[in-house]
């Protein structure tokens, strides 16, 4: 097995000014436990497996992959792959809340759902990008999926894919606390909490103020 080796980044090169930004379509389709939003960035490459990305609690592609992606240096494999951003069901921008009652799919039924997009787009192979739930969820289709599945980059991938361990803590303490400050523990550390610094106020005000925040409980549950 190859080591595994600590990246650091140095410099950070944000899209250049005046550069267009890219086509995107986004799709629905049906699946054995509802329906499910993709985004494709780009033309598929004859040969070439399409970048599939799926993204952790409390958030949706843009708000997880979107920074990501307009960095300069991400560009030649922006020009070279086509992409596929798929949002958990409810997760999408302007996504009705979802009945009272409604039955979430779970985490591997949310796996299930990907054969049904690449089917769709007629994508016979991919590389997955996960973090978080969507690193779990990844992980779980490319066991289920193995010769679909070319490489895996999985980020903070977590067993249970929702802190379970943060949330028994509130239990046995007694201590209560809202969804989204207990999401926000999830995707970010104590450290990074206390020094609230501008990307925590940024992502706490995104998810607080959610339109679909049962959608991101139910997501989350």
């Amino acid at each position: 097995m190859a080591e595994l080796q600590e990246v650091q980044i140095t410099e950070e090169k944000p899209l250049l000014p005046g550069q267009t930004p890219e086509a995107a379509k986004t799709h629905s389709v049906e699946t054995p436990y509802g329906s499910v939003t993709f985004t494709v960035y780009g033309t598929p490459k004859p040969k070439r497996p399409a970048i599939l990305t799926y993204h952790d609690v409390g958030l949706n592609y843009k708000s997880c992959f979107q920074p990501l992606f307009q960095f300069e240096d991400m560009q030649e494999i922006i020009q070279n792959f086509v992409r596929v951003h798929v949002d958990a069901p409810g997760m999408e921008e302007g996504a009705p809340v979802f009945p009272l009652g409604y039955q979430y799919p779970s985490l591997d039924q949310l796996a299930d759902m990907i054969p049904c997009v690449l089917q769709y787009l007629n994508f016979s192979t991919i590389i997955g990008v996960g973090v978080g739930a969507g690193a779990y969820i990844l992980a779980r289709y490319a066991l289920n999926h193995p010769d679909t599945v070319e490489g895996l980059v999985l980020i903070n991938i977590d067993p249970n894919a929702k802190g379970w361990m943060d949330w028994a803590a509130h239990k046995l303490t007694g201590l209560t606390s809202s969804i989204p400050e207990m999401i926000l523990g999830h995707l970010f550390s104590q450290e990074e909490l206390s020094g609230n610094s501008e990307l925590i106020q940024k992502y706490r005000n995104i998810i607080t103020h959610a339109p679909n925040l049962d959608n991101i409980e139910l997501y989350w549950n």
